[in-house]
């Protein structure tokens, strides 16, 4: 993991649980909520959270519960790492974002905060796609590209480059790669690659963008997520403290309820799923484009975590995370447990 986002990581990790002690010295916090905050990213892959505030599907729940009204309160923020860091400082409830961001926190908080995921939001193979002619694999980058991902070192599209590096240049050269890698989000890295203006030549992605990339004709896909991981695999999931679940476990239920009551619309309304989309990204996006991407038998937006394994065993081996789950379900409170991942 790149050494400052780690170091950074562990100062608000200390920090927060700090200011746990002193809330806990204060007395339990209030059991009813007026508001549930939950952040998301950008594009397809957290489309489950944008139709379940489109959709009201929390307040949905939190009312079918028995419960006062609640109103979710949304935010986009760019990355796991800045979600992650709202989440600390207290506030955000739900933090979204990938295995590595997600297997990060919940190491550097085992034992005190005790962040754990809630569950998965979607499986997504995300393109690493570049505009230079001669790189046709990750053998042929230079000191001269930049690939662009959400967060150096932590992000899921950092820590899969580092995983493809591994099984091309050998053990102990995952980082063959990481100094061509720049922190950008991802409308904005879209925008500087396809601009061909700027330094950046690759960008590891996710859709809209990976597919809008291919679909001009300017970039090339290099390789996939699936590729890597050999399979369909978690690109988002959902987290939050312990405290949280145990203050407010019936909210928590909402949530999850939300999330998989979103995840079967999707499923079952793909084009009002799309339209849903396009409104409320603001997106230019033709409808039939976002539906495709949607309807993609690779694009699944389910609960249960997919190949989370895959990334601590990975994570732990090269030093990003001292402490190696013993499975999938010992990074998820237990409402999840019942649900089959890997």
């Amino acid at each position: 993991m790149n050494a400052t986002v780690s170091n950074a990581l562990r100062h608000m990790v200390g920090a927060a649980a700090g200011a746990a002690a002193l809330l806990a010295l204060a007395g339990p916090a209030s059991a009813q909520l007026t508001e549930i905050r939950i952040a998301k990213g950008f594009g397809i892959p957290y489309l489950p959270i944008t139709v379940m505030d489109q959709q009201k599907l929390l307040e949905k729940h939190v009312a079918a519960a028995g419960l006062g009204p609640v109103k979710g309160v949304y935010m986009q923020l760019a990355s796991g790492a800045a979600m992650t860091e709202a989440l600390l400082s207290g506030n955000l409830d739900f933090a979204t974002g990938g295995p590595g961001p997600l297997l990060t926190v919940w190491d550097r908080t085992k034992g005190n905060l005790n962040i754990k995921g809630i569950a998965a939001v979607s499986s997504i193979p995300v393109y690493l796609n570049t505009i230079n002619p001669n790189v046709k694999t990750i053998k042929d980058f230079t000191d001269k590209d930049r690939i662009a991902v959400p967060t150096v070192g932590v992000s899921t599209q950092a820590v899969t480059l580092q995983i493809a590096a591994e099984k091309t240049f050998g053990k102990g050269k995952h980082a063959q790669l990481d100094k061509l890698t720049v922190s950008v989000a991802p409308p904005d890295a879209h925008n500087a690659m396809m601009s061909g203006g700027t330094e950046i030549t690759a960008n590891f992605t996710s859709p809209p963008f990976m597919y809008q990339q291919v679909k001009d004709g300017k970039a090339r896909r290099i390789l996939t997520s699936y590729d890597v991981m050999g399979g369909s695999t978690s690109f988002i999931l959902m987290w939050t403290t312990e405290k949280f679940y145990k203050t407010y476990p019936k909210y928590f239920d909402a949530v999850l309820a939300a999330l998989e009551e979103a995840n079967a619309f999707i499923k079952a309304n793909p084009r009002q799923a799309a339209e849903i989309f396009i409104a409320a990204e603001k997106s230019k996006l033709p409808l039939d484009f976002v539906e495709e991407m949607i309807k993609d038998p690779d694009v699944i937006f389910t609960s249960s975590p997919q190949n989370l394994m895959v990334y601590a065993e990975f994570m732990q081996r090269n030093g990003a995370i001292k402490n190696k789950p013993e499975d999938w379900k010992a990074v998820f409170f237990p409402p999840v447990h019942t649900r089959s991942g890997s």
